[in-house]
């Protein structure tokens, strides 16, 4: 009796193929997002390939990836802050009234001026940063609700001490070093932006607190039953969040040369929409700082791609938001 052995019917390459973009999409949507912006860009904007305009994204992407390093911290250990464009336009106010208060005191005495409006201005960060972190940690309020009402809170703040017009005054040097000033052809900005990534990179791979953030974010329930201070760790990681974000509003009151009440208006959409497009999961545990750095420049180049195109900031904000829900669909299991 002859037996016949089943014939196992092999699936078509494209078949393999559609297989594989499914279980790796989540690692795919970021490169691809970034080609095709890319090639679109190319194609259609102006000027956008030259040398000129790349070095001008990558100076104007400083201040959003300082932002997008703390919002990538809180994700991770499961929060969320919508207070970081709040905090930056805070910490510009304010920061800028001391310095200009102090300018007009002590006139030949610019260095000291930025260094009282520097620690008034991280000093606003860590505190409300701390607030944010309580609230969620001990007080158990969702992030969302409770960084949300604190961007609120501060942005009435801000509003208040400024009454909603530039703060003049600053000193000269201010701008021009951290600004527009350089360091062997190299913007001060950029460098503060890359010391912060090669921080933020060894804090969260090659640390202790790294490794209980990412414990914290993946399963805070077994992070608490293994011994890891799950409340502080939350806390720290807000405190983090808030001191990059009141960083990132000296660094445009330099640039601007004035303290702004609307300088962090974009921020908390963008910097969430840069780690997601990143593939950070927003229910915490997942996120690579490098890849946040790329999402970061994707965001900065698709701004800087509908500029050229002399396409409206409407467009660009509606763009930012697009890409966001695309991201997330395409990165749902």
């Amino acid at each position: 009796m002859t037996t016949t052995l089943p014939v196992t019917e092999k699936k078509p390459a494209s078949g393999l193929s559609a297989n594989f973009i499914y279980k790796y999409r989540q690692m795919l949507v970021l490169p691809v997002l970034f080609i095709v912006a890319s090639l679109v860009f190319y194609v259609m904007a102006p000027g956008f390939a030259t040398a000129d305009n790349l070095v001008n994204v990558a100076r104007q992407s400083v201040y959003l990836l300082i932002v997008s390093l703390g919002q990538l911290v809180v994700l991770v250990v499961g929060g969320l802050d919508l207070s970081v464009g709040a905090i930056a336009a805070l910490t510009s106010v304010a920061a800028a009234l001391v310095m200009a208060s102090m300018m007009a005191a002590m006139p030949d005495s610019p260095w000291l001026a930025i260094a009282a409006g520097s620690a008034v201005g991280f000093a606003m960060g860590a505190v409300f940063g701390l607030i944010n972190g309580v609230g969620m940690a001990v007080m158990r309020i969702p992030p969302f609700m409770m960084t949300l009402g604190m961007s609120s809170v501060l942005f009435g703040i801000t509003l208040f001490i400024s009454g909603g017009v530039p703060v003049y005054g600053l000193p000269d040097v201010l701008g021009e070093v951290f600004g527009f000033g350089e360091l062997m052809g190299i913007p001060i900005p950029s460098l503060v932006a890359l010391l912060l990534i090669l921080i933020t990179y060894g804090l969260l791979e090659w640390s202790r607190f790294g490794r209980h953030v990412y414990a914290t974010g993946g399963n805070q329930r077994a992070a608490d039953l293994s011994g890891i201070r799950t409340k502080r760790v939350i806390i720290q990681s807000f405190v983090i969040c808030g001191v990059f974000a009141s960083l990132t509003g000296l660094l445009l009151t330099a640039r601007l040369g004035t303290g702004e009440a609307n300088v962090g208006v974009t921020l908390p959409l963008e910097s969430i929409a840069a780690c997601v497009i990143a593939g950070v999961s927003l229910a915490g545990g997942v996120g690579r700082v490098f890849a946040v750095v790329v999402g970061t420049l994707l965001i900065m180049l698709v701004q800087n791609g509908l500029n050229l195109m002399q396409v409206g900031a409407y467009a660009s904000t509606m763009t930012i938001g697009l890409i966001l829900i695309l991201a997330m669909a395409l990165s749902r299991k």
